[in-house]
């Protein structure tokens, strides 16, 4: 049987302009592209891409009143039992702008109905606990609903996986929360925001580590860009990645793609986390090289035929 990987997350509408290169600040630029709009938002591109990847995924999240997520989004092994809605809030938005030159991108959301989710939601639910290896969340529905989900996920049996993205004020993080992440999963710069430890080098990299070691996290998975992956448990076991050489269009949903690949493989033991690395950045490899956020999350064949390149 295929595993289960439960997802609590933000699902938007992105809004997205791709320009010559990014404006600098003050600076006026006009495109001759349109503006495309697709479903994304955090939660739903990394739900898509278990999918995707040959998971199975159950996806707890919140719409605008009359949204009809399942007309939009139909993916083989994504379960949308569990969408809410509300009453008073629209459906969130993501305002993304994508350069050409580059495929960087800079992204402003609206919360919308993700702001709405919460912990009593999120219990309300909890059935999709109960088939579920992981519990994975990022940051972009309220703090304290991920800190009781993951609550509600352990006392379930799974395994909860926590991408601080977007990460708040500090002051307003709850520390708690590390405490209740089995496995957290930054990219380089929120690893820097979160602990103040620039990523320059593999020591770098292991005090990132160390520092969320020391908060209750067990397992620290630094995601470095074109620079592949850094892997590190509380038990000393360490995995360096290298990233797989591809042309970036748009590195939109690139970070999404890898996480749910990633846990499309993981066992719950993390005996494989090695192998599950390198599929993650196969499937991220691919992202980045086609335009859209989860118009590029790939599939299962695509992502095995990219990994012999993987090192």
């Amino acid at each position: 049987m295929v595993k289960k990987t439960t997802i609590i997350g933000s699902t938007n509408l992105d809004k997205v302009t791709r320009v010559p290169r990014l404006a600098n600040s003050g600076e006026t630029l006009s495109t001759p592209q349109h503006q495309e709009e697709v479903m994304g938002g955090k939660g739903l591109n990394q739900a898509v891409a278990v999918a995707r990847a040959g998971g199975k995924a159950n996806f707890i999240t919140k719409v605008g009143a009359g949204f009809d997520l399942a007309s939009r989004v139909q993916e083989d092994g994504l379960n949308l039992d569990y969408v809410l809605e509300s009453q008073d809030a629209e459906t969130g938005q993501a305002y993304i702008t994508v350069s050409k030159a580059t495929g960087d991108n800079i992204i402003y959301v609206y919360e919308g109905a993700n702001g709405q989710l919460l912990a009593k939601d999120v219990w309300d639910q909890r059935a999709a606990f109960e088939d579920a290896a992981f519990c994975l969340a990022q940051l972009e529905i309220p703090l304290e609903t991920v800190l009781s989900a993951f609550k509600d996920a352990h006392t379930a049996g799974a395994v909860t996986v926590l991408n601080p993205a977007p990460v708040p004020d500090q002051e307003n993080f709850p520390k708690e929360l590390l405490a209740e992440s089995d496995l957290v999963i930054p990219n380089e710069h929120e690893a820097e925001l979160l602990t103040n430890i620039p990523v320059t080098d593999r020591e770098s990299l292991i005090q990132n580590a160390d520092f969320f070691f020391k908060a209750g996290v067990k397992h620290v998975l630094i995601t470095l860009g074109d620079k592949g992956a850094f892997y590190k448990s509380a038990d000393g076991k360490e995995v360096m990645v290298n990233a797989i050489k591809t042309t970036a269009i748009d590195t939109t949903a690139a970070g999404d793609t890898f996480i749910g690949a990633l846990l499309s493989r993981l066992v719950p033991s993390f005996a494989n986390i090695e192998g599950a690395i390198k599929y993650g950045v196969a499937a991220a490899s691919l992202t980045v090289a086609q335009p859209g956020a989860m118009p590029s999350i790939p599939f299962e064949d695509a992502i095995l035929a990219q990994l012999p390149k993987t090192k």
